[in-house]
């Protein structure tokens, strides 16, 4: 079944099984096209959660090899036009600059959304963490970077 057979089923839960689906088995050679076919859906939201939860196992695979560059600014070009699809991209990045000790900036994480905070107060990075223990969004937040520093310091 193409996306365009897809398309035509008035169903929305259909489609976004559908969806899901398709991007879960996409060969990599075709997975732009793919992306950029779901998110000509007409039901914008079912399709960017759709194409969201693509972006989350894939950035999952990816952010910690070389690939992650290549693959991010792809995506980047598929889903302009998107502005919460393309948020959750550089979110990813910044996840793996904090992730892989590379360069960034303080500011992009403590201004980033409860989800990559919350990712990243669970993570590894001593100085990440300590920043959400005393200024992350949220009490959830603040609570999960400092159990995650409690157990760095106990090990």
């Amino acid at each position: 079944m193409n996306v365009h057979d897809i398309l035509r089923n008035p169903d929305e839960h259909v489609r976004f099984a559908a969806y899901l689906d398709k991007l879960g088995h996409v060969a990599d050679a075709n997975e732009l096209d793919l992306v950029s076919s779901v998110l000509t859906d007409p039901d914008q939201t079912m399709a960017q959660s759709a194409v969201l939860r693509h972006l989350d196992r894939r950035a999952a695979g990816f952010y910690p090899g070389p690939a992650y560059e290549g693959w991010a600014q792809a995506m980047a070009q598929v889903t302009t036009g998107h502005p919460f699809l393309a948020q959750r991209l550089r979110e990813w990045s910044l996840f793996r600059a904090i992730t892989l000790k590379m360069p960034w900036q303080p500011e992009a994480l403590l201004t980033s959304s409860d989800w990559l905070q919350l990712k990243t107060a669970a993570g590894t990075n001593t100085d990440a963490m300590e920043m959400l223990a005393e200024a992350g969004r949220t009490k959830r937040i603040r609570n999960t970077a400092r159990i995650g520093l409690n157990h760095r310091s106990e090990s």
